[in-house]
């Protein structure tokens, strides 16, 4: 017997669904019984399951024949709207320029440089971003297209060079695993010097000297404990254990200060957090705590030369940052523990939520929230102010840290802003600790993704530097119109809308749309312009972007009340700003289509059960549906870490009970549903791909979509429920781009077919 019943008129296999067998389990929590008949698929080694996947792939190629011309024909006008050969504006590391450049029938760039002399010594080389052909002493450091021949999957998991410039270390993925190979490449002669350290995580940086590695490993869980320093050339069971985190709830990464002087490490949780610096001249030197580790302190560091910058959440929900002096860090040097040990230089205004400073020998950029949006505020030193705003800062504290504190002139701070309705700004490739500019890139619904940079020490009174626009060919900006808009959420709260739309199209009523939404982990779904959305906009679709609760993009208060035992708000702000458009004339209220992936996959789950007649289609990509299931498990990845997010069901059954009320796969109702495309891949190690396996299994058992279904060939329903998992591929699904293209072609197909959206607009 077979994992998957299959009809025994074999014309009719491919019009049936796939139904696993029920192989129920009991799962028992806080004297709530509950029967789990399909847990048994997420075993990927039993051929039982592969045979199930594979069916359900067969099942959704069949379901979704009909829309091979229109996956087709959006695939081309993805490409057509891709400038295909192109290159990166060059950035300066060290002695050289460093560009990336992809060409035509390419999945994957190269990675080049240039050195910084001559006419380069200054400014960084003029280049033909439609030409492939190389500069004169123009260098390919790592051809990633070379490296993934042969490779179903490939994946850059980082790349660093050495302060000497001459050696390359890069990790590589071909799984979708997330877990990568280290690489070591020397740069003068071309040579892989070390290829023998495996099973790493994310983060690289070298010693000073150029001859160790800094990297970090996984456990079991799959959580980032451990940084390791490898001596290049030795083996990976003679390196050194730099840092240790034992706390389930912590996850450990790091980073290279700017100057090339120091590795700044961070554990962190949802609530807390500790940091410690080590010297990167020193093979021997042991990492030292900067602010000790005090439950609900959030902080992060910057070295910034001589001195520490400090962002945290002592003071305020929206962050601060403050100066502290390098001889004062220990740990109890924070503001919970020995009150006034940081100066305060700048304070978050109300609506405001400070990320992450950067620091600079002439000014500090402080990459924020404000107004909803991605904002850079620059803070100049003391000497080199020049006119600007009115900031919060420099409050007094003792000893050395308020001095440091009052080298930057937080008081005449001033942001980067273009003005734009939807416009957001975000620090790019500002490597160099002595630099005085600043590059950034902007980016809104119908701006292009436009890389500038301002002089950090002319003011605000300045026009920035334009280094490139990206070319989106067949696009024209004025064909569109973007706005922001408000929805009233049931509780009252006002929530954000990004929309975007074409010129012609009114608010009459009658359009189709597209939602997306996101809303955990204080991550925000910014505007930007998709090219892929194009192929929406030109059919006459409105697309939206609601801001919900639960993400980041009103600050710190806005994220608290989309989590934990307030996460329902996350789902009906979803439903709210539906309606809202809806009521507004932007959507007809039978042609609305939504899209979320991973905890936006939840918000998809839960939005259908809240309120299946809202929505005609809704694609789930990676879904985090079995949310209850997973959380009740702390041996599955994460897990641990996630109960500051969701709340700790397996002790607390308050939030047990709360889970249990909004888990997509606990939810199902027996009326009938959108059509619903769920994606994943079969190693993807975030997300398991059993979660949206058992979700389509019990949506098609359970939702009247397929009532009344015979064994026997019977009509596709008008609202089918498709699974379609990637066999290859890990949580970001497939990885070239051009079959990733192919892959978003088809999820858009399925929901243009099912918001009568499949013809292009006729122009006037």
């Amino acid at each position: 017997m077979t994992g998957t019943e299959t009809p025994q008129n074999p014309s009719a296999e491919r019009t049936i669904p796939p139904i696993p067998h029920k192989r129920p389990i009991i799962r028992s929590h806080h004297g709530d019984d509950v029967v789990d008949d399909f847990d048994w698929l997420r075993d990927k080694e039993n051929p039982e399951v592969i045979e199930h996947l594979t069916a359900e792939n067969a099942y959704s190629d069949t379901v979704m024949a009909p829309l091979k011309d229109l996956r087709g024909a959006i695939t081309e006008e993805i490409r057509s709207h891709t400038q295909e050969t192109d290159t990166s504006v060059p950035f300066r590391d060290g002695d050289f320029w460093y560009l990336t450049r992809t060409r035509e029938g390419d999945d994957y760039p190269r990675y080049s440089r240039i050195r910084a002399t001559g006419d380069y010594a200054d400014a960084p080389p003029v280049i033909d971003d439609t030409s492939d052909a190389l500069l004169d002493g123009e260098e390919i450091i790592l051809d990633a297209q070379a490296l993934a021949e042969g490779e179903e999957f490939f994946s850059l998991g980082g790349m660093t060079v050495n302060d000497a410039s001459n050696r390359l270390a890069y990790a590589v993925d071909t799984t979708g695993g997330e877990v990568y190979r280290l690489i070591i490449k020397d740069l003068t002669t071309g040579d892989i010097i070390d290829d023998g350290v495996t099973d790493i995580a994310y983060g690289l940086a070298f010693s000073t000297d150029g001859s160790r590695i800094i990297y970090a490993t996984n456990n079991d869980a799959w959580r980032q404990y451990r940084i390791h320093m490898h001596t290049i050339g030795a083996p990976q069971s003679e390196d050194r254990l730099i840092l240790e985190e034992e706390d389930e709830k912590f996850m450990i990464g790091f980073s290279e200060s700017r100057d090339g002087t120091m590795l700044v490490a961070e554990a962190a949780s949802r609530t807390t957090s500790e940091c410690w610096i080590m010297p990167l001249d020193d093979p021997d030197a042991e990492p030292v705590t900067v602010g000790g580790r005090t439950p609900g302190l959030e902080y992060s560091v910057e070295w910034a030369g001589d001195h520490l910058l400090i962002v945290h959440n002592a003071t305020t929900s929206g962050f601060s940052v403050a100066a502290c002096a390098a001889d004062s860090v220990g740990p109890r040097n924070n503001p919970t523990d020995t009150p006034g040990c940081w100066a305060d230089v700048l304070d978050a205004a109300s609506g405001e939520r400070i990320a992450a400073v950067d620091a600079f020998a002439s000014h500090i950029a402080v990459s924020m929230r404000a107004d909803g949006r991605p904002a850079v505020r620059i803070i100049p030193r003391a000497e080199q102010a020049d006119g600007g705003r009115e900031a919060d800062g420099g409050r007094e504290a003792d000893g050395g840290s308020a001095s440091l504190a009052d080298r930057w002139n937080a008081r005449l701070a001033w942001d980067i802003s273009h003005g734009g309705e939807l416009d957001g700004v975000d620090l790019v490739h500002n490597n160099l600790f002595e630099q005085t500019t600043v590059r950034y890139a902007l980016q809104s619904m119908l701006t292009p993704l436009t890389i500038a940079e301002i002089d950090a020490t002319a003011g605000p009174q300045q026009q920035p530097t334009i280094l490139k626009v990206k070319n989106v060919p067949n696009f024209d900006a004025r064909q569109y119109r973007e706005h922001r808009l408000w929805a009233t959420a049931q509780d009252g709260t006002a929530i954000p809308i990004s929309l975007v739309h074409r010129a012609e199209v009114k608010p009459d009523g009658g359009n189709p749309g597209f939602l997306y939404g996101y809303g955990s982990y204080e991550i925000p779904s910014d505007p930007s312009l998709v090219p892929s959305w194009l192929s929406m906009l030109d059919r006459g679709v409105v697309v939206a972007i609601a801001h919900i609760r639960g993400g980041g993009e009103m600050g710190r208060d806005w994220y608290d009340n989309g989590k934990m035992l307030k996460k329902k708000n996350t789902f009906t702000d979803f439903v709210d700003c539906a309606q809202f458009l809806v009521d507004e004339g932007w959507f007809h209220p039978d042609r609305i289509a939504a899209e979320g992936g991973s905890a936006g996959g939840l918000l998809m789950g839960a939005v259908a059960n809240l309120a299946p007649e809202k929505f005609r289609a809704i694609h789930a990509a990676v879904p985090f549906v079995d949310a209850l299931t997973t959380i009740l498990d702390p041996s599955l990845p994460l897990t641990v870490g996630e109960w500051e997010e969701w709340g700790n069901p397996l002790e607390d059954p308050e939030v047990y009970r709360y889970m249990k009320g909004y888990s997509p796969t606990e939810n199902i109702r027996d009326v009938q549903y959108p059509a619903i495309l769920a994606t994943t891949s079969l190693n993807d190690i975030r997300v398991f791909f059993v979660e949206p396996a058992k979700w389509v299994a019990r949506l098609r058992e359970e939702t009247s979509n397929y009532s009344g279904r015979p064994e026997e060939a019977a009509p596709i329903p008008d609202r089918p429920i498709l699974f379609k998992l990637e066999m290859v591929a890990g949580h970001g699904g497939r990885s070239g781009r051009y079959a990733k293209w192919e892959e978003r072609a088809e999820q858009l197909a399925f929901l243009l077919d099912q918001i009568d959206a499949t013809q292009l607009l006729t122009a006037d």
